[in-house]
């Protein structure tokens, strides 16, 4: 084991590491949020209970790990209208016919 004379590192030197701005357009795609996006529109248009309740998810989990406030929030904010959307129109809105028979 070595001493601390012999030591050649100099703690009064020492510096914390101070991470680089990085500005809000070179920032990483939010995976999360573009998937929510893309399960909130088939869960709209399509009408699958699953991708708009995956929608859900998804934002919320975007919404957690959000970065840039104003880009993200936007994103967010219309995956989960969509979601909503696609939720409300899975379990209020008309089911489908059936065909009278007399």
């Amino acid at each position: 084991m070595s001493s601390q004379a012999n030591d050649p590192r100099q703690p009064s030197t020492a510096k914390p590491y101070k991470t680089p701005p990085v500005a809000p357009q070179d920032l990483p795609i939010d995976y999360s949020g573009f998937i929510a996006v893309i399960f909130g529109v088939f869960g709209a248009m399509f009408r699958y209970k699953v991708c708009s309740w995956l929608a859900i998810i998804f934002s919320a989990q975007s919404l957690a790990n959000m970065r840039n406030m104003e880009n993200d929030l936007k994103q967010i904010s219309m995956a989960m209208m969509f979601g909503i959307m696609g939720l409300m129109t899975n379990y209020l809105g008309v089911g489908p016919r059936g065909s009278k028979k007399t």
